[in-house]
C-alpha cells in the first residue's frame, strides 16, 4: 500500500460499486456529478476493468487523467499503451477498451465523463488473464 500512499492526490474512496465489472479490487471517489462527472478511480496491482464502450448518440466518451502509479489502456484490436502519472487518454464514444493497473503497481486516474446525448456504458467481457499476463 505504501506505493499507493506516495501518489495520493484525492482520497481513495470506497470499494467501487461497479466492482462486478472489474477483475481485482478497485475504489471509487466521485469528486463531482454536477456538470461533468469526475471520479477518482484507484486500482490495486493487477486490477483492471472489463472491456467496455462509452455509448452516445452525439459527443460523449471519457477522458482519463493519470495521477499515480503505472497502468495500461488498450483499445480493441490495438496494442496496449502503458500509462504513468501525467498521461492523458481521450476515449471517443463507441470505442471498445479497458484500463487498469500494472501487475506490480497501484494505479490511479481521474475518469472524466465527456458530456453527450443518450450516454451509457456498455460492459463487455473481462480482459483475459492470458492477454493481461503478456503485458510487460
Amino acid at each position: 500500500m505504501d506505493q499507493y500512499e506516495n501518489s495520493v492526490i484525492f482520497p481513495r474512496g470506497e470499494e467501487n460499486p461497479f466492482g462486478q465489472y472489474f477483475t481485482g479490487q478497485s475504489y471509487l471517489n466521485m469528486l463531482t456529478g454536477e456538470g461533468v462527472a469526475i471520479g477518482n478511480v484507484t486500482f490495486e496491482p493487477g486490477c483492471r476493468n472489463h472491456w467496455h464502450i462509452h455509448q452516445a448518440t452525439q459527443k460523449g466518451g471519457q477522458i482519463l487523467l493519470c495521477t499515480g502509479g503505472r497502468g495500461w489502456y488498450q483499445e480493441w484490436g490495438k496494442e496496449a499503451r502503458e500509462l504513468r502519472e501525467g498521461d492523458v487518454v481521450f476515449i471517443p464514444a463507441g470505442v471498445k477498451h479497458w484500463h487498469g493497473a500494472a501487475a506490480d503497481s497501484w494505479f490511479v486516474h481521474l475518469a472524466v465523463e465527456v458530456p453527450g446525448e443518450n450516454t451509457k456504458t456498455e460492459w463487455c467481457e473481462p480482459v483475459s488473464a492470458d492477454d493481461y499476463e503478456k503485458l510487460p
